[in-house]
């Protein structure tokens, strides 16, 4: 389960600092200690300071979960930066992200955080707590009936500051006179419980679990815990006893006052409640900590390792209570999450190294490896290769030819099995400099991240996880990469036809749609170089004939009549260079021309018309149209049997699954007629081939878990 660790404590990230600044911070050793039991409870921890920047750090970290999977939640020890409310500043972010955490609510918070409204909320629920007024500056009057010694504090601040015992009128308003001077905060006024002071921490929601009480032992000096004696700066040490010497009838007492005053509140989680005894065994209520400290030294934690549950133990029960609060009781239940199935193992493997999954993603969109890119593709090529030879493949020297193929197989073999076929290079020319890898909440940025990338992970974190549980070396699996995509797969496709031809089924890894959808039917492409040559003209000279340039813009118009939307077919001019002498017109004109198509007849059709229309008539001017590249369609209706598995699979680990269909043309093209190919198995894109190129995040885990379950499948046959 992915963990953040939300705390304050260096970092002021905010617009602007002003109001009251926060002066509770958690130690590092702390942060550290909840960081490892955390991990050792198997989780996946980072930790991140609660300031303005937390937002798009959780969504880097913690991306939209998929059906069944278990989500992230923060473990949150924010005090806040700046204000009097700081404690619900967290806390209000993750509700609005839909974030669950560990603790209470804002509004719990901000009840607890003011000690007056608290005491308020106790009296009217008939819950013992000191008599008390509050003194909004230092010369108001004190018009309340209550008896020295007082205690005086800030009314809404936390660890003990500004605390202390007034013995008269002169003492009482010089404190209140250096809490207002301090804090700028009214200060509450209450009187002093002589007798021993016992704190209750509590566990859990429903129900609440009280652990033993605690007595603080202050020996020499003030009979109560001032923010010195918390940091360890008084002289004396604080002694903490537990179980505290109590009756069984005084325990009980504060342990049932301690729950009532939980619930009062409306806590989640955990707490901390304060009282003081009388010398009569009379408990009185004096605050309640909504964020009971999870320091070593804290009461809490104190109590947990009394009853046998040290550091680790406890931070992750508190995980356990958030998870059962949010998710349910049956959340950790062993049984109902026991990995019975190799389908079951699988899907706990892929979405528990979500991130490892990401950075594999990361160091691949690192490599460029455009089209024209000899060595990009080198480096790329020998860094899969050994990938895929970590996992067990061997290169099938029948159906690569080292230079644009290559074909990988299981130690069973591609024989009647599954062909993933995925490109290396990212169409286009290496020019300026590369798009940089980033993350978003819902999509992740790179140089060719979807339509390269993507597709590579997604092979190599399936076969990982199918290795991992042994099953990969008996699955019929062959993996055909190709490095000329940017080319229109001129060389590779003699060997992508020899190598589909041995298997069952062809899944291409390019990018499908949102939700899910794979591609079940794509348009054919054809592209053709075209040059048309004439006399060069002076400008402004006045003749019967057109200057190249002139004649080929007054063609253009023609190219479109051709498209028709009915019979799924387009002609786009999709590039034009010219060439001229110095100051005359333009003399050579070179073009490349495309056609998508369904229908090979209707596309040849169409060819024959684009020639006629680019064959000049008049005298001194000629043309010449060179076929660069085929890429046959592929047609919907041809992979209906391994639609029907996929979406099986797909429906059986509740993944979203979908066709659409494609202009663009892939690899799934040029599959033999009568082998049964799909493609779009790469997670969604957008942006493809531009330098804002996306892959959708979430689908990412979604379309490695799809393809492992789909093979394991086949491997359980």
């Amino acid at each position: 389960m992915k963990i953040a660790v939300v705390y304050n404590r260096e970092s002021q990230a905010v617009i602007n600092l002003f109001g009251t600044q926060n002066r509770e911070k958690y130690g590092l050793e702390t942060i550290r200690k909840i960081r490892e039991g955390l991990r050792r409870g198997g989780h996946e921890v980072r930790t991140f300071e609660g300031d303005k920047n937390l937002i798009s750090n959780l969504e880097d970290f913690m991306p939209s979960v998929i059906s069944g999977e278990r989500p992230g939640l923060v473990f949150n020890l924010s005090y806040g930066i700046q204000g009097r409310g700081r404690y619900m500043h967290v806390p209000g972010m993750l509700e609005m992200l839909g974030i669950p955490y560990v603790g209470s609510g804002p509004e719990t918070h901000a009840l607890a955080l003011d000690k007056v409204v608290t005491k308020i909320m106790l009296m009217q629920r008939g819950l013992p707590t000191p008599k008390f007024a509050v003194l909004d500056k230092p010369d108001s009057p004190l018009q309340e009936d209550l008896r020295y010694p007082l205690i005086v504090k800030p009314k809404d601040e936390a660890v003990s500051f500004g605390l202390r015992i007034v013995h008269n009128e002169d003492e009482l308003r010089e404190g209140v006179q250096v809490i207002y001077d301090t804090y700028h905060a009214p200060t509450l006024v209450e009187e002093y419980i002589e007798g021993r002071e016992v704190n209750v921490a509590l566990l859990g929601n429903n129900p609440v679990e009280a652990l033993p009480p605690v007595e603080l032992v202050f020996g020499e000096g003030p009979q109560i815990f001032t923010y010195e004696d918390k940091k360890n700066e008084s002289g004396r040490r604080v002694e903490k006893v537990c179980p505290a010497p109590l009756t069984e009838e005084e325990t009980a007492r504060v342990q049932e006052l301690a729950v009532s005053t939980f619930k009062v509140l409306n806590c989640y989680d955990s707490a901390r409640v304060d009282f003081r005894i009388d010398q009569d065994g009379n408990p009185y209520i004096l605050e309640v900590n909504s964020m009971a400290s999870l320091g070593g030294d804290g009461s809490l934690v104190f109590a947990a390792d009394k009853i046998g549950m040290d550091y680790p133990a406890l931070v992750n029960r508190l995980i356990d209570i958030t998870c059962e609060r949010y998710f349910g009781r049956d959340f950790f239940d062993e049984e109902s999450h026991q990995e019975k199935t190799p389908a079951d193992k699988l899907f706990q493997r892929l979405t528990t190294r979500r991130s490892k999954i990401e950075e594999d993603l990361q160091v691949w969109t690192n490599l460029s490896s455009r089209t024209e890119d000899a060595a990009g593709i080198s480096a790329v090529r020998k860094k899969f290769e050994d990938r895929l030879g970590k996992l067990g493949l061997k290169q099938k020297e029948e159906w690569t030819n080292g230079r644009s193929a290559w074909t990988w197989e299981t130690k069973a073999g591609l024989k009647d099995g599954t062909l993933l076929v995925v490109p290396i290079d990212v169409p286009g020319a290496r020019t300026g400099y590369p798009i940089p890898f980033r993350r978003e909440q819902e999509w992740i940025y790179g140089e060719g991240v979807a339509s390269s990338r993507g597709g590579m992970t997604v092979i190599l974190s399936a076969l990982q996880a199918l290795k991992e549980e042994k099953l990969l070396s008996k699955t019929n699996v062959g993996v055909f990469f190709y490095a000329d995509e940017g080319r229109g797969m001129r060389y590779s496709t003699p060997m992508l036809k020899k190598a589909a031809a041995e298997a069952a089924e062809v899944i291409v890894l390019q990018p499908g749609f949102v939700e899910g959808k794979v591609v079940d039917q794509r348009r054919g492409t054809r592209q053709y170089h075209v040059i048309l040559e004439g006399d060069p003209e002076r400008v402004g000279r006045r003749t019967e004939t057109h200057d190249v340039l002139s004649w080929f813009l007054e063609q253009t118009p023609k190219l479109k009549e051709l498209n028709s939307r009915r019979n799924k077919i387009a002609v786009a001019v999709q590039d034009v260079r010219s060439e001229r002498y110095s100051v005359l017109m333009p003399h050579r004109i070179t073009a490349q021309v495309a056609i998508t198509y369904i229908d090979e007849a209707l596309a040849d059709k169409t060819e024959k018309a684009i020639y006629d229309i680019l064959t000049p008539k008049q005298k001194g001017m000629k043309s010449y149209m060179e076929l660069l590249t085929s890429r046959p369609p592929l047609l919907r209706g041809s992979a209906a049997g391994l639609l029907e598995k996929l979406e099986e699979t797909a429906r059986s680990a509740r993944l979203p699954f979908g066709t659409e269909s494609s202009l663009l043309s892939t690899a799934s093209g040029a599959v033999p007629e009568g082998v049964p190919a799909v493609c779009g198995a790469a997670p969604a894109s957008r942006n493809q081939f531009t330098p804002n190129e996306a892959l959708h995040r979430s689908e990412l885990v979604q379309r490695s878990l799809l393809l492992a379950l789909f093979l394991e499948k086949g491997a359980s046959r």
